[in-house]
């Protein structure tokens, strides 16, 4: 046997490998997902009651899914936790959907640290910091559009319910949860756990514990592994389209890469160091962060199929449909279309003027503006 073909054989067996390895923690978060759903149950309606006292008005909602990504550092962890409690019935959807578009705010706290890296380069980091706000601000005027609209209409909520009634084959008012192979097959360890303790408030912590743990570390070895799995891909994916304009060929990199590696803050973090270095455009990667935001919510639809209730899939779909509606809508409009770019410029040369600009702008967006939403409106 040749050197080459051993070489060959050693990378397949490795590709094999993790490839199995990223099968077995899907199936590990769904099963996290699945103990939250019990967890939730277990801890009874007082847990229920609380939880939507303390986050009982649209605002506080968005707020509080906001400021839940900054603290994980993932969205993917935020909305499939979402989808879990709305499929155990704790979360109504009109409360869960300002949630989601709260995560959605907070994953951009990934890229807007990664940019941090290069502050002692001012030309770079000017840059760096231009591409990582981009995505705040394409984020928060999707918020800004589609929140008012969604609170005045009930819009993505009425959407979502009513793809999936088509998706489920049956009206979601009227449809019987559902107990589908996966779910039969992701619930078997959690009965078999449940079978052996009560049902109580101790016993729900516990196993919401474990689930939330479970989703967190099965989410972060996916990404992990996919990315060893698709870096060199990933690479020849940017630098391909370098100089095509972006565009609609950016967005579809986007969705593809981020689906890819499970993580949009991986894809936005990529784009950083790539136009710090002036390899990419701003302009040239605003699409593909755009693709990244749509490519996210697919983690949220593998969710709600560990999940009972039928909401749990409609508000995996709030989430895809917020993402789509908000770029149709602002690339639809070319002076929409730009401003994210001219804000993110304009506030990095701010921040290059003065740097307590960044402090301010990061602990106000991402901690101080969701902590006085959570506290003071109720």
């Amino acid at each position: 046997m040749t050197a080459d073909t051993e070489s060959a054989l050693a990378g397949y067996s490795r590709t094999s490998f993790r490839i199995a390895l990223v099968v077995l923690f899907l199936y590990l978060f769904l099963v996290g997902i699945a103990f939250l759903e019990s967890g939730i149950a277990s801890m009874g309606a007082g847990f229920q009651a609380l939880l939507l006292e303390s986050v009982s008005n649209p605002v506080s909602g968005l707020c509080a899914g906001l400021l839940a990504t900054v603290l994980v550092q993932s969205s993917s962890v935020t909305t499939s936790t979402i989808v879990g409690m709305v499929g155990a019935g704790t979360l109504p959807l009109s409360l869960a959907v300002p949630m989601i578009m709260g995560a959605n705010l907070g994953t951009t706290v990934t890229s807007t640290l990664a940019s941090l890296g290069s502050i002692r380069r001012p030309a770079e980091f000017r840059l760096a910091f231009a591409a990582a706000t981009v995505h705040d601000f394409f984020n928060w005027m999707g918020v800004l559009i589609l929140f008012p609209l969604e609170l005045a209409t009930g819009f993505l909520s009425k959407t979502s319910l009513w793809l999936a009634s088509l998706l489920r084959g049956a009206p979601i008012e009227t449809a019987e949860p559902s107990q589908s192979v996966i779910r039969t097959i992701v619930k078997f360890p959690v009965d078999f756990v449940t079978g052996f303790v009560p049902e109580n408030p101790v016993v729900g912590v516990i196993l919401l514990g474990v689930g939330l743990a479970l989703i967190f570390v099965a989410l972060g070895m996916i990404t992990k592994t996919m990315r060893r799995l698709v870096a060199a891909s990933v690479e020849r994916i940017m630098n391909r389209i370098i100089g095509r304009g972006g565009g609609a060929i950016g967005i579809v990199v986007g969705i593809g890469v981020t689906v890819a590696v499970q993580s949009s803050s991986i894809t936005t973090s990529i784009l950083v160091p790539l136009v710090a270095a002036g390899i990419l455009s701003l302009r040239n990667a605003f699409p593909i962060t755009v693709g990244a935001n749509i490519g996210t919510t697919v983690t949220g639809l593998i969710a709600s199929l560990a999940v009972l209730r039928p909401e749990g899939l409609a508000i995996a779909l709030v989430h895809t449909l917020f993402n789509l509606i908000a770029m149709v809508v602002i690339f639809s409009v070319p002076p929409l279309r730009s401003l994210p770019v001219r804000l993110a410029e304009g506030l990095s040369g701010l921040a290059m003027k003065r740097r307590s600009i960044i402090v301010i702008y990061g602990a106000g967006i991402f901690i101080v503006l969701p902590l006085l939403g959570i506290l003071l409106i109720r």
